[in-house]
């Protein structure tokens, strides 16, 4: 299983980007969170197995929500885990 957290760059705040993260972060399984920053941003922590973890990095870096525009997405703290550290993949404030 991996661990990696994630920024995501561009019109990613007041169009639904965390809602859709969430919604596509369950669809594959995956647990952890994902929350607006000041700056803009959007960032957060995903966990689950190896290839899911992929597909979302590509939807983050390529898909996201239908009225956003993604600039660039940045990943960082990439690790294996021998199990995850939350139960679900939550929207935080």
């Amino acid at each position: 299983m991996l661990s990696v957290d994630y920024e995501v760059f561009g019109k990613v705040q007041g169009v639904f980007f965390r809602k859709y993260t969430q919604h596509k972060a369950k669809e594959l399984g995956l647990t952890g969170w994902v929350r607006n920053t000041s700056e803009g941003t959007v960032v957060g922590q995903m966990e689950g197995d190896d290839t899911k973890v992929s597909e979302m990095k590509h939807w983050l870096q390529n898909v996201g929500s239908p009225q956003s525009r993604i600039d660039k997405c940045e990943f960082k703290n990439e690790k294996q885990v021998s199990k995850t550290n939350f139960s679900k993949f939550l929207i935080k404030s």
